[in-house]
């Protein structure tokens, strides 16, 4: 039986996996995680008359480091899908499956999440880094291709953007309201 988690001032608690399975259920959403090894992926799907339709998926890593494991997020994307989902802003499904990937993060002793906000387009890219900041992230480097450094950051990324670095607990606590967390 795991250890409970620590106290949230306010809340009481850290969300659970199950009090975030539970908030997407209530929105219509099956999340579904799924792990290989140190990899991880995460779906999100809207149960309907026609069955079950991939609206979302998140993608990524635990990697072992010096000072606690990481939470690398590499990918996510929405499917077409989710311009169908009447009433629900296409970020909200990014809420719950960032919710569920950094909880399994914290349940396999990351201390840190970490992701690159690419740099598709500057509207997109703006978006994204707006996004991810309110959702608890920082920005630690401008990776745009001119140094040595930003090569090695391209090639672990696959491209171009704003590398961004999260404390997972810190993130857990901010998020506790919304996931229902209480004693």
């Amino acid at each position: 039986m795991a250890a409970p988690s620590p106290p949230t001032p306010g809340t009481g608690r850290l969300p659970t996996m199950a009090d975030i399975m539970a908030a997407s259920r209530a929105q219509g959403l099956r999340m579904r995680l799924s792990t290989l090894g140190p990899l991880f992926r995460v779906t999100a799907t809207r149960v309907g008359g026609d069955g079950d339709v991939e609206l979302g998926r998140a993608e990524g890593a635990v990697r072992p480091w010096p000072g606690g494991s990481v939470l690398h997020l590499d990918s996510m994307r929405m499917s077409r899908a989710t311009l169908e989902v009447p009433d629900r802003p296409l970020f909200g499904l990014g809420i719950f499956l960032g919710a569920v990937t950094v909880r399994h993060g914290f349940d396999a002793g990351c201390v840190r999440a970490q992701l690159l906000a690419i740099n598709d387009t500057p509207l997109y890219h703006n978006k994204l880094v707006k996004f991810y900041t309110r959702m608890g992230f920082k920005a630690v480097h401008e990776v745009d291709g001119s140094s040595m450094m930003d090569l090695a950051h391209m090639l672990v990324w696959g491209g171009k953007g704003t590398r961004m670095d999260a404390d997972i607990e810190q993130l857990l606590m901010k998020w506790s309201r919304r996931f229902g967390s209480q004693d």
